[in-house]
C-alpha cells in the first residue's frame, strides 16, 4: 500500500507540473495569436457584390483589400501593392509615417517618397460605401502601420526578444513532453501492477463476466491514446507559436493555426445552430417514451386480466402492443426527420435512399414472415402446447415468434418453420377439439371374405376396449371402407382426449388388434389372388355371430 501511495503521489506531482507548464505555453500562444491577429482585426473585410477582391498580405497580415478590373485583376494588383510596400520599407530614406496623399481629378495616389503605393478610384470608394477622401485617409494609416511593423519585426532587438520567447516556448514544450512521459509511464505501471489485481477480484465476483486481461489492455490503450494526443497538442502549439514570432514564417503559422481552428469553429457554429433542433428532438424523445410507456401499461393490464375488452383475446395483447409501438416510433421518426442535423444535405438524402433500397431488396422474405406471424397470431390456428401437423411435420408447439414457429417433433427434435410456410401450408391441429370433444384415432385392417364381418367388428371393438388412453364413451365404432378384390377393409374409430400421447396409444392399439385376432384365429390380410378356390369363400349363417360377436337376441343390436 505504501508503494501504491508513493506511485499516486509521484503521478499527481508530475500531472500538476505538466498542467502548469501547459498553461504557460497556452498563455504564450494566446498572446502571440492576439498580437499576430491584432492588425487583421482592425478593419473588417468588405467587398462589393459581384466585384473581384484580393487581400494585400505582408508578413502574414492582411493590410487591406483591393478590387480588380478585367485589364488589371485583383490578385495582380494586390501583388504589386505588396511589392511596393516592401520596397518602401526597405528604403531607409523614407520615414515610416511619410505616406502622403496626392489628389488627382479621377483618383487619389498614396505615395511613400517617390514610390506610389496605391491608387484609389471612386469605384473603390463606392464598394466600401465611403467617400474617396475618407477611404484614402484610412488606407494611409494602414500603409504607415504596415511599413512601421515591417521594419520593427526585423529590427535586432525585436528579433532577439522573440528568439528568447521561442527558446522559452521550446523549453516549456520539452518540459511538458518529459512530464507527460514520466506521468504516463507511472500511470501505465500503475495499471499493470495494481489495477490488474483489483480487476481479477472483480472478475471472480462477476462469474468471469469481465476478462481482466482484456480490461487491462483497454486501460493501457486509453492511457497511450491520451498520451499521444497531449504530445501532438504540445508540438502543435509550440510550433505554431515559434513560427508566428518571425515575420518570414508568420504566414505559415497563421495557416497552420487556421488549419485546426477553422474546422473546429465550423463545427462549433454548426453545433450552436442545431441547438433548437436538438432541444426539439430531446422533447420528442421524452414524449414518445411517455406514450410508449402508457401503451405498455395498458396492454400489460390486458395480458394480466386486469383490463378486459369485449372480443379481444388476452393472447393478442403483446402482438398488438408491438404493432402500436412500431406505429408510434415510425410517426416519431417522421416528425423528427426534418430536425435531424444534416437531414437536408444531399449526402444524407443519398445515404437514406441507399439504405432504403438495401432494406427493400434484402428484407422481402423477412417482411413476409412478419406479416404471416401477425396473421397467425390473430387467426389463432394453434397455441403453445398444441399437437399440430404442418405439411409433413408433426410436433408440439414450443414457441410462436414473429418470424418463425418452433415445434418439438415426436423424436424430440426442434423444428423451425418460417411463418410464410405455416400460412401457405396445411395446418392440422389435434389438440383444439381433442381436449373438448375427443380426437378420433383410426386405423384400417383388411380381412378376408370368409370371416364374418360381425366377428371382425366385435374383435376390433374388443381391441379398442383393451387399449388404455381410448375413451369408453363415446363408444368405438367400425366402418367398412371398401370391398376389395381380396379383402374387406375395416376402419376402427375410437375417441381420445390426450393428443400428445397419440403415438403410444396407436402402438398399444396395434398390439391389441394383433393379440385379439390371434386369439380367435383370424388372419389379417388375405394372401394375393392366384386362382379361383375350389369352394366359394362364404360364411355360413350359423357362423355369422362367431365369438366374441353376440347375436341380436343377446345384445339387442345387429
Amino acid at each position: 500500500m505504501q508503494e501504491f501511495a508513493a506511485v499516486i503521489r509521484r503521478q499527481c506531482c508530475w500531472s500538476a507540473l505538466s498542467l502548469i507548464m501547459a498553461g504557460m505555453l497556452l498563455w504564450l500562444c494566446c498572446s502571440g495569436a492576439v498580437h499576430a491577429q491584432g492588425e487583421e482585426a482592425a478593419e473588417p473585410p468588405s467587398s462589393g457584390e459581384g466585384v473581384e477582391v484580393a487581400d494585400v498580405i505582408v508578413d502574414g497580415r492582411v493590410i487591406l483589400k483591393v478590387r480588380g478590373t478585367l485589364a488589371f485583376p485583383a490578385a495582380r494588383r494586390a501583388a504589386e501593392i505588396r511589392r511596393q510596400i516592401i520596397a518602401a520599407a526597405h528604403d531607409e530614406s523614407i520615414p515610416a509615417g511619410a505616406v502622403t496623399l496626392n489628389e488627382k481629378e479621377d483618383r487619389t495616389l498614396l505615395m511613400a517618397g517617390n514610390r506610389m503605393l496605391l491608387d484609389l478610384f471612386d469605384a473603390d470608394a463606392e464598394i466600401e460605401g465611403l467617400s474617396r477622401q475618407i477611404l484614402a485617409e484610412s488606407k494611409q494609416v494602414r500603409l504607415q502601420e504596415a511599413i512601421a511593423n515591417y521594419r520593427r519585426d526585423r529590427s535586432p532587438p525585436v528579433l532577439l526578444t522573440k528568439s528568447l520567447y521561442a527558446l522559452a516556448a521550446t523549453l516549456i514544450a520539452v518540459g511538458l513532453l518529459f512530464g507527460f512521459w514520466k506521468g504516463f509511464r507511472s500511470l501505465d505501471n500503475l495499471v499493470e501492477r495494481r489495477l490488474r489485481e483489483h480487476i481479477k477480484t472483480l472478475e471472480a465476483k462477476s462469474a468471469r463476466f469481465i476478462r481482466s486481461q482484456q480490461l487491462a489492455k483497454f486501460l493501457r490503450g486509453l492511457v497511450k491514446g491520451l498520451h499521444a494526443v497531449l504530445i501532438a497538442l504540445t508540438l502543435y502549439f509550440c510550433l505554431n507559436f515559434v513560427l508566428g514570432l518571425y515575420p518570414w514564417t508568420r504566414g505559415f503559422a497563421i495557416w497552420l493555426f487556421d488549419l485546426i481552428l477553422n474546422p473546429l469553429g465550423e463545427m462549433g457554429k454548426g453545433l450552436l445552430a442545431t441547438i433548437p433542433d436538438l432541444v426539439f428532438l430531446l422533447i420528442l424523445f421524452f414524449v414518445t417514451r411517455y406514450v410508449l410507456g402508457m401503451i405498455h401499461v395498458f396492454f400489460r393490464g390486458i395480458d394480466s386480466g386486469a383490463v378486459k375488452l369485449a372480443s379481444f383475446e388476452r393472447d393478442w395483447a403483446w402482438p398488438t402492443y408491438r404493432i402500436l409501438r412500431l406505429v408510434v416510433v415510425v410517426f416519431a421518426l417522421v416528425v423528427a426527420y426534418p430536425h435531424i442535423p444534416g437531414s437536408q444535405s444531399e449526402a444524407f438524402k443519398g445515404i437514406s435512399i441507399l439504405l432504403g433500397l438495401i432494406v427493400s431488396l434484402g428484407s422481402s422474405s423477412i417482411i413476409g414472415n412478419i406479416i404471416a406471424g401477425y396473421s397467425l397470431t390473430y387467426r389463432r390456428p394453434f397455441k403453445i402446447g398444441d399437437r399440430i401437423r404442418i405439411n409433413d411435420t408433426v410436433g408440439e408447439v414450443m414457441e410462436i415468434r414473429v418470424l418463425v414457429t418452433r415445434l418439438r417433433s415426436l423424436k424430440n427434435e426442434e423444428v423451425v418453420i418460417p411463418n410464410t410456410a405455416v400460412l401457405n401450408g396445411e395446418v392440422i391441429n389435434y389438440s383444439t377439439l381433442g381436449r373438448q370433444q375427443g380426437l378420433i384415432l383410426h386405423t384400417t385392417v383388411g380381412i378376408g371374405y370368409e370371416t364374418p364381418w360381425r366377428q371382425v367388428e366385435a374383435m376390433l371393438k374388443q381391441a379398442a376396449g383393451r387399449t388404455s388412453g381410448l375413451l369408453k364413451k363415446p363408444k368405438p365404432f367400425v366402418l367398412q371402407k371398401a370391398l376389395g378384390d381380396f379383402a374387406v377393409t375395416y376402419e376402427l374409430n375410437a375417441y381420445c382426449t390426450d393428443p400428445k400421447n397419440m403415438a403410444h396409444i396407436y402402438s398399444a392399439l396395434y398390439r391389441n388388434i394383433l393379440d385379439v385376432f390371434n386369439e380367435y384365429g383370424v388372419g389379417i390380410m388375405t394372401p394375393s389372388y392366384v386362382e379361383d378356390p375350389p369352394e366359394p369363400k362364404l360364411v355360413p349363417q350359423d357362423q355369422w355371430y362367431a365369438a366374441p360377436a353376440t347375436p341380436p337376441s343377446a345384445s339387442g343390436s345387429g
